[in-house]
């Protein structure tokens, strides 16, 4: 069984490769944000890529998205949990009641 191939960051492995090492490549594709390129007997068959990276080819950030996660990742907003999401959307809805 040949070593898996890298053709910049797609790595190219073959069907039985594949098979034998499902869950590593699995690990690698998630973990690395790259993709893997299956061959059988040398032909191009299919990808697999990470689930985040699907979902940016299957349906693209709006604009508007990608400018609000960037302005979240400026004022640091972006590492609130939910409960503290939570906290202050109550706290806005009972300040808004009082008024």
């Amino acid at each position: 069984m040949a070593a898996p191939a890298t053709n910049g960051s797609v790595m190219v492995v073959s069907t039985l490769h594949a098979r034998a090492n499902f869950g590593k490549l699995l690990d690698h594709v998630e973990g690395q944000r790259a993709s893997l390129l299956i061959e059988k007997r040398g032909t191009p068959r299919a990808v697999l890529l990470s689930l985040r990276d699907y979902v940016k080819l299957a349906a693209p950030e709006p604009e508007i998205l990608r400018i609000i996660g960037e302005e979240s990742k400026r004022k640091k907003t972006d590492l609130l949990t939910s409960r503290q999401i939570d906290t202050v959307i109550r706290t806005v809805r009972a300040r808004k009641k009082k008024r």
